[in-house]
């Protein structure tokens, strides 16, 4: 990729809107963006200017931007629409270039006729992607940091846009910089034992290099159990309600949803399809699913909606058994309690509101939750059971950075088996030029997480560590 030429883009989304941005970065960002531009104020960096985008006197942009560009001076011409226009001086911008962004309103035509004008002053059209990609190929930002900004324009919940702020603001690149820093530290000792015998380095004893291990695996650990957790904030997961006909799931999943989204009446198997819903449930994304009642099916549709039931219940994350707590245990939940037993899974006693709801105790080692989607009755108590049920009792904090992307859960586990092969070893005494190799195993898929530890780290390591050479 070139990191010497000037692209342009739209940076907001497709479609009309109020606001729309067109962003140039690069060294003719300035001088591109000038001539389509009448500013009440001389651009200067870190600073609005309200102006007018302007149409060039030369029609023919791309022979005027070639032969005459003095030609396409908007000084004076027509205009087209107000503009705010915002300059960031380089290294003070998001790609460490000079960036001039042009907010327009968000006419599709408009930010159009922008980005071709810049195409013929001689910017190139920006690869998708490619200004967070120079903002990382310039060290503004490392891999995690990159992968972050992703992340934050795909959250759906407020909680998953703070984790990815924290993670862009670099909390996953600040946990793991300290274990790797001992662990480059471990790696220059024993090449300073190794290369520098001669100057009296002495080389470190078995029990001390299983220390130094040691500091780096335990929080490694601890970082990669964060995955369970920082999986689900990232994905999100599937609820199924299930249970037979009338024990009131539709109505259950209306109150999760907080709307009427399930049709919901008296007469039993109303529910014939699955109905689909995501919520934020502690800031994490849940995806309910309301499925038809599970009986023997009195018709080809109903069976078909059954069979769709079990198959929901058969994916999803977590279950929630629905019984009617007004009437007896019947042999439906009976059948349905097998399949549901040894799941992610707690019981819900509905309908617990009316006349006689004690009669549906059963004996089974899934959580009993009691609730009344007509009064509410039990439905926060509901909420927070499903919550402990994802996150369990130790959530981690954002801010100290923990494992959300597949990507980073390999890295630290590549990362770990390298340490666990340095541990066996220094059990079978292997030479210190054998175990590097283990060590090196494990420090490179911490570099592919946040970026590389080139060989000078470990030499300017060596070298100001050890008086060598005096």
């Amino acid at each position: 990729m070139n990191l010497d030429d000037t692209v342009v883009a739209i940076a907001t989304p497709a479609g009309r809107g109020g606001i729309g941005v067109v962003r140039l970065a690069g060294p003719e960002a300035v001088s591109i963006a000038q001539p389509m531009l009448r500013l009440t104020h001389t651009l200067e960096p870190g600073r609005a200017v309200f102006g007018e985008l302007v149409e060039p006197e030369a029609k023919n942009y791309v022979q005027a931007a070639a032969t005459h560009p003095a030609e396409l001076d908007g000084a004076s011409g027509a205009r087209i629409d107000e503009v705010v226009v915002t300059y960031f001086q380089k290294p003070h911008s998001y790609t460490t270039d000079d960036i001039v962004e042009i907010s327009a309103h968000g006419s599709p035509v408009v930010l159009r006729h922008i980005v071709e004008v810049a195409l013929a002053r001689g910017a190139r059209l920006a690869e998708p992607g490619e200004f967070t990609m120079r903002a990382f190929l310039n060290g503004r930002i490392d891999l995690t940091q990159a992968e972050a900004v992703r992340d934050l324009i795909e959250s759906q919940t407020l909680f998953q846009a703070k984790v990815a702020a924290q993670q862009l603001e670099g909390a996953l690149s600040k946990r793991l910089q300290p274990m790797k820093q001992k662990l480059v530290e471990l790696i220059a000792l024993l090449e300073a034992g190794i290369d520098f015998a001669e100057d009296d380095i002495s080389v470190l004893p078995p029990d001390q290099i299983l220390k130094h291990i040691a500091e780096v695996q335990v929080p490694l650990a601890e970082l990669a159990g964060s995955f369970a957790f920082g999986k689900i904030v990232h994905e999100g997961l599937t609820l199924a309600i299930v249970g037979r006909p009338n024990v009131g799931k539709s109505s259950l999943f209306n109150c999760l949803v907080e709307r009427e989204r399930a049709i919901v009446t008296a007469t039993p198997g109303t529910t014939r399809d699955l109905v689909s819903e995501t919520v934020a449930l502690g800031g994490i994304p849940v995806k309910l699913v309301d499925t038809a009642g599970i009986r023997r099916a009195l018709d080809e549709a109903e069976s078909i909606g059954i069979r769709k039931s079990m198959e929901a219940l058969a994916d999803a994350d977590i279950v929630l058994f629905v019984l009617d707590a007004s009437e007896p245990l019947a042999d439906e939940d009976r059948e349905l309690l097998m399949h549901v037993e040894g799941r992610t899974a707690i019981a819900v006693q509905n309908k617990a509101d009316l006349d006689g709801s004690e009669l549906c105790n059963f004996n089974s080692r899934l959580p009993v939750i009691r609730t009344s989607a007509v009064t509410g009755l039990g439905i926060p108590e509901l909420r927070s059971e499903i919550l402990r049920h994802i996150a369990g009792d130790n959530i981690p904090q954002a801010e100290s950075g923990f494992l959300t992307n597949v990507r980073h859960q390999a890295r630290v586990s590549d990362a770990m088996n390298g340490l666990e092969a340095a541990i066996e070893a220094v059990g079978n005494q292997v030479p210190h030029e054998m175990l590097l190799l283990d060590l090196y195993s494990a420090l490179r898929p911490l570099d592919e997480i946040t970026g590389a530890t080139t060989m000078d780290d470990i030499l300017n390591l060596i070298f100001s560590t050890f008086c060598i050479g005096k």
